[in-house]
């Protein structure tokens, strides 16, 4: 198997970064004025200095402990890192903590978060087409709009649609209320972006959709009959199994495979965005 291990500085992708911007005013006189203002100020420019601090050391820890060969320390470190910063470079690093720890669906998951993330990750991809052809398990099966809203990461889609309908409406109404006559590039370019915005409103279609899939935990999960630990065993799902959350009773998710559905409890279930 390759391993593919991350170092944070090196991601091709980052994630966004908090930037403040001011208004062009003159602060002293906020100073002065409001008080309080620059107190609310100071504190959230440190608390958001502390919070990337605190996922850099759990990512740093977990680069520590991953070779060093103590891969549950290392899992938990990444796991806290992610949380407080989802990245596709830690998401990798947590998979890998997490195969060489005999956690196969908890791997798969991470490198499948991964790819939600950044969908032009290569590591993510290596490492799920090894796993899937070691536990003999299938790719989630998507359908067509599924399968188009993996072309981008997710916030991009957004972004896109926002700026394509923006682009299209700007085109249309711009130039009747400045009393200029429509140019036909305009209206082509028009009709362009709106084409974009409907390719988008059926990316997120499929982004919405995607939600709903996500990856059985341990080997020999029990497929229930019924919503309780007494029922009826149908089956038993291996480590990695994809399926699709249909509905939620309790504390069980009614789930379809790619053959069959049934009940299974929530804590040997996670969904590939919650």
């Amino acid at each position: 198997m390759t391993v593919y291990l991350f170092h944070q500085g090196h991601n091709r992708r980052k994630e966004a970064q908090v930037h403040f911007r001011f208004s062009i005013f003159d602060f002293r006189f906020l100073a002065l004025r409001c008080p309080g203002c620059c107190i609310v100020l100071a504190a959230v420019f440190f608390a958001v200095n502390f919070c990337a601090a605190a996922t850099n050391d759990f990512f740093a820890q977990g680069v520590e402990l991953i070779q060093a060969g103590q891969f549950p320390e290392a899992a938990a470190a990444f796991e806290k890192s992610a949380h407080a910063q989802p990245a596709a470079g830690t998401l990798v690093n947590l998979g890998l903590a997490e195969w060489q720890r005999g956690h196969a669906g908890a791997a798969i998951l991470a490198w499948e978060k991964a790819l939600w993330i950044d969908p032009f990750d290569p590591r993510a991809g290596a490492n799920l087409k090894f796993a899937r052809q070691v536990l003999q398990v299938d790719a989630p099966q998507l359908k067509w709009f599924e399968t188009a809203s993996t072309w981008l990461p997710p916030n991009d889609w957004v972004s896109l649609a926002g700026a394509s309908l923006w682009l299209a409406v700007g085109l249309l109404v711009l130039p009747g209320i400045f009393r200029r006559r429509k140019a036909g590039w305009q209206q082509m370019l028009a009709a362009f972006a709106a084409g974009i915005f409907l390719v988008c409103l059926t990316a997120n279609l499929g982004v919405v959709s995607r939600t709903h899939i996500g990856f059985v935990l341990k080997k020999n999960t029990p497929l229930l009959l019924t919503p309780t630990r007494e029922g009826e065993v149908i089956s038993t799902l291996p480590a990695g199994e994809p399926a699709r959350r249909l509905r939620t009773r309790g504390d069980f998710f009614l789930i379809r495979t790619a053959g069959e559905s049934g009940w299974i409890e929530q804590s040997e279930f996670h969904l590939i965005c919650q």
